[in-house]
């Protein structure tokens, strides 16, 4: 969390990441981090749930009074007997020399964090310029929501989910291929739980 306050401080947009709610852990249900080989984290990416309510999603909150609202919250709302996982304060150090393996890295991170959690769904939102990024590993634009400006009138954020049956054929050629290398790393080393989300078949 330091390093994604240090990322988020140097955009000015440190509020979004709501620090001082998070730090104790008691809403986070994974953190991924890379390391550098110094072992120092230079990335990393948290998630939050799985959500029982519309309203522990934090991403629904930052559309709230705002045109759009309503249909946010239905989508969600759609999602929950599925289950869903929100996923949060993404960041990667601007010095490391692999900044853009990283965000890649990060991204993909958001989809195991689905599949180790058992849910089908991650739900989410975005700066209209890490659009391309999250993309890149499955994530769907709900481009009929109109964009909100959090954290503030600096940008347009719209609002993004993954689904577990359909994410391979959103994303593109190498995050998919990088994303199955690693789930099968993940199962190789006894990692993944017995109860994971399956695509086109759900729980198993």
């Amino acid at each position: 969390m330091d390093g994604a306050l240090a990322a988020y401080r140097w955009f000015g947009s440190e509020e979004a990441l709501e620090y001082d709610k998070v730090i104790d852990g008691a809403t986070t249900s994974l953190f991924f981090v890379a390391l550098d080989p110094e072992g120092q984290v230079v990335a990393g990416v948290r998630a939050e749930g799985p959500h029982k309510q519309v309203d522990e999603m934090r991403a629904v909150a930052s559309w709230e009074g705002l045109e759009g609202d309503s249909a946010f919250r239905h989508l969600i709302a759609e999602q929950i007997p599925h289950g869903v996982i929100e996923c949060k304060a993404g960041w990667v150090n601007r010095d490391s020399e692999h900044r853009h393996a990283l965000a890649d890295w990060m991204s993909r991170a958001c989809v195991h964090a689905a599949l180790l959690l058992g849910v089908r769904y991650i739900g989410s939102h975005s700066p209209e310029h890490a659009l391309n990024l999250y993309r890149s590993s499955g994530a769907n634009v709900a481009w009929w929501i109109p964009p909100s400006s959090y954290p503030d009138d600096r940008y347009r954020t719209f609002a993004i989910w993954w689904d577990m049956d359909t994410y391979a054929s959103v994303a593109t050629e190498s995050q998919a291929r990088m994303i199955e290398i690693e789930l099968s790393q993940l199962r190789e080393n006894g990692l993944l739980p017995r109860i994971v989300w399956a695509p086109a078949q759900g729980l198993a």
